[in-house]
């Protein structure tokens, strides 16, 4: 099952996707709301709808908001391929590198990506999203699958000047609307790891990999996080990015206004976002 958040006339909705339409989950705003429903999964497979009442749409008339729209937290991990690990030039890691991203950063699966103005060192970091299903704390390895909901795609956006301005990175990772994520969660029983995972910039590919080269995988990950903290219906774990990023290069290079950055996962669909210099005022 594919479950996703759209943009309507009244505000987000959760929906179902089947094939080329979408079906309105009604009383929910967005997939996280409604993953905190312990019968989430009947919910959605029980919705029904039609064009005529205004409960069903077509994939290509709605435009996507952020998959989840308030989680409650969203934990990122660095350095977790051995591909973008090397080129790095660090060693394989013991344990996972963790640092944490706020709901303010997301935006939706063809949003524009905001570039501030403070930071020209601009970089994509395609990423495999954990989506948590099940609240859990000391979750052991083995029982951690019954609490993922799913997977999706994130592109980690980086400002890399503010990132290396310390050690601890999080000033590089929580830009305001920088973060895509989407386009949808496939369920366990849809999707598993083990897919390619690509990023293009105006059609250049800049990173490919298989989302089987993570060097601590999605059920270790949940493990390990839900030793310190509960993990709750709705929080997501970005699991890191492969290779080929634009810090690594030589030369360097970053994303500049009006490129348009492509991200994908085998099987769970692509992100499609342009970069934007002109940022909008926010109250």
């Amino acid at each position: 099952m594919k479950l996703a958040t759209i943009r309507t006339e009244n505000g987000t909705a959760a929906v179902r996707q089947d094939g080329d339409s979408y079906t309105l989950i009604a009383g929910y705003s967005s997939v996280d709301k409604l993953l905190r429903e312990s019968n989430w999964k009947q919910i959605a497979a029980d919705a029904t709808g039609s064009a005529s009442a205004g409960t069903e749409f077509a994939v290509a008339e709605r435009e996507l908001a952020p998959l989840v729209t308030t989680p409650g937290k969203i934990i990122c991990v660095g350095l977790n391929y051995r591909t973008h690990i090397l080129e790095m030039g660090r060693e394989l890691p013991e344990y996972p590198t963790l640092f944490s991203k706020y709901a303010e950063t997301l935006i939706g699966a063809t949003d524009d990506i905001e570039l501030p103005t403070e930071d020209t060192a601009i970089d994509w970091e395609a990423e495999l999203a954990v989506v948590i299903g099940k609240s859990g704390r000391r979750i052991p390895e083995a029982e951690a699958t019954k609490h993922i909901a799913g997977y999706s795609i994130c592109n980690d956006v980086s400002m890399r000047t503010w990132q290396f301005r310390t050690k601890e990175w999080l000033q590089g990772k929580n830009w305001e609307n920088s973060t895509p994520l989407g386009p949808f969660l496939a369920t366990t029983d849809e999707w598993s790891p083990g897919g390619t995972i690509r990023t293009t910039v105006d059609g250049e590919v800049m990173q490919e990999a298989s989302t089987g080269d993570l060097v601590h995988g999605p059920e270790f990950l949940v493990s390990y996080i839900s030793t310190m903290i509960s993990l709750n219906p709705g929080d997501v774990i970005i699991t890191g990015t492969p290779g080929g990023v634009g810090h690594a290069r030589k030369p360097q290079r970053y994303l500049t206004d009006g490129q348009v950055v492509e991200t994908s996962i085998e099987g769970l669909g692509s992100l499609r976002n342009r970069a934007s210099g002109k940022i909008p005022d926010h109250a």
